[in-house]
Order: structure tokens, then sequence, then C-alpha cells
């Protein structure tokens, strides 16, 4: 799925998303106080991360969140069931996410991108005992990468990149609906 940062005409950051199925949608930031986009954040920490089930993997799936709208392409016929779907499905996945993304995003917008991996060391703590399931150069690595595209973002205003396939969200079987055909009496 490409997906292209850019400054828009309002203010805060738009990503306008090429999904694989055709569909090209709009997801509107709402980032005017930070110099890092939010969703730059998100989409460089759940990349680094692999994490499928974040913001971008739930999108690259078929969900649309709030605010989101449809620029082009034809959705599919169950277009909303779907992303209900995926978007129950991944509450979990996206919470977290949100978390780590914050930390990461909190590190770069501070300028002290070295603190991300004691940031998300704590916020894990917050949420679960042990030691994380991610070493901290994940998290040192996160950061980079978004220094990195938040280089470019403010050098070109834009920044493109593409989400990996393999980091699409898992879409659960809808409930209460039987497949296949029933028996004869």
């Amino acid at each position: 799925m490409l997906v292209v940062f850019a400054h828009s005409t309002s203010g805060p950051t738009v990503a306008t998303l090429h999904r694989g199925d055709g569909v090209v949608l709009q997801l509107p930031g709402y980032d005017r106080k930070y110099r890092v986009p939010h969703d730059l954040a998100h989409f460089a920490t759940e990349r680094t991360f692999e994490m499928s089930g974040g913001v971008f993997g739930s999108i690259a799936a078929g969900a649309v969140f709030a605010g989101m709208r449809v620029l082009s392409g034809r959705p599919r016929h169950d277009a909303a069931a779907r992303s209900r779907l995926v978007l129950d499905g991944c509450k979990q996945s996206l919470g977290l996410a949100e978390l780590i993304a914050g930390m990461v995003h909190h590190a770069v917008e501070t300028g002290v991108p070295e603190q991300a991996p004691a940031l998300v060391r704590k916020a894990w703590g917050a949420l679960e005992t042990g030691e994380p399931p991610w070493p901290d150069e994940r998290a040192a690595e996160a950061a980079r990468v978004l220094s990195e595209l938040a280089g470019d973002f403010e050098a070109a205003g834009s920044v493109r990149v593409t989400w990996p396939d393999h980091l699409v969200a898992a879409v659960p079987p809808a409930r209460g609906i039987r497949r296949g055909r029933r028996g004869r009496t």
C-alpha cells in the first residue's frame, strides 16, 4: 500500500493511502502542534515493530477510521461490515500501537530519539509485567526511521512510503453467519 504524507491546505498533515484493492483513502491528521506528524510516527513504528494490527495494517485490510474518506476507487460491497470486523479484531493491537508509537513520537518530537527504548520499556511496564517482547534496538530503529522520515517531510513537505504486504491485519470471520450448505431433512 502506497502512503503519501503531505501538508494539507487547512494546516494538519493528511495521509493519502492507495490500497491494493484500488481504493484511495484520505486520513486527516490532528497534529498541528507537532513538528513530526503523529500518523508518520505510527507508520514508522508499526512498520519497524512489524505490527500488522496497528493503524496501517488495519487500513490495508479494509478498516476505515472515523474522519477518513474515500477519494477514488470502488469499495467492496461489504466495506462497512469488513471495517467493523477488522477494527474489532484489532482493538488490542491498535491500543498497543498507539502506546508504542506515542513513545517513539515523543522521543523524536522532543529531539532526544535515543530515549525511545527507555520510553517503550516504561510504556510496556504500564501494560504488562516482565520484559517487553522486543529488544531495545527495535525502539531505537523506529526512532531512527521516524527521524529520517520527519527530516524528509520537513524538507520536501511530503513523503512517500510503502506499507509492506506481509503486514496486513487478518480479517476475522463474521460472527453469526453460517457458511456452507445446510443439511436436507
